[in-house]
């Protein structure tokens, strides 16, 4: 059986959700920029891992604000 959930509810999982993957962008970010001179290829999945957490980010973004500006990764910058 599922439980029925308020808009607001929703809208509070959401935001948790956003701040996780915010959280989690910011820390793979952080770990490929430490690796990427000693251990280039766990760099690389650092970053991936990264981006990934940036998509995640941009659709929740876009469900809570949605047609609002693109959110931007840290020294990235949204190109249209």
């Amino acid at each position: 059986m599922t439980d029925v959930v308020d808009a607001d509810e929703l809208l509070r999982r959401i935001r948790r959700g956003l701040e996780r993957a915010a959280g989690e962008e910011r820390a793979w970010r952080e770990r490929a920029q430490s690796l990427t001179a000693t251990d280039p290829d766990g760099a690389r999945e650092a970053a991936v891992r990264a981006r990934a957490y940036e998509a995640v980010l941009r659709v929740l973004e876009e469900i809570i604000h949605p047609g609002g500006p693109p959110v931007t990764a840290e020294g990235v910058k949204q190109v249209t």
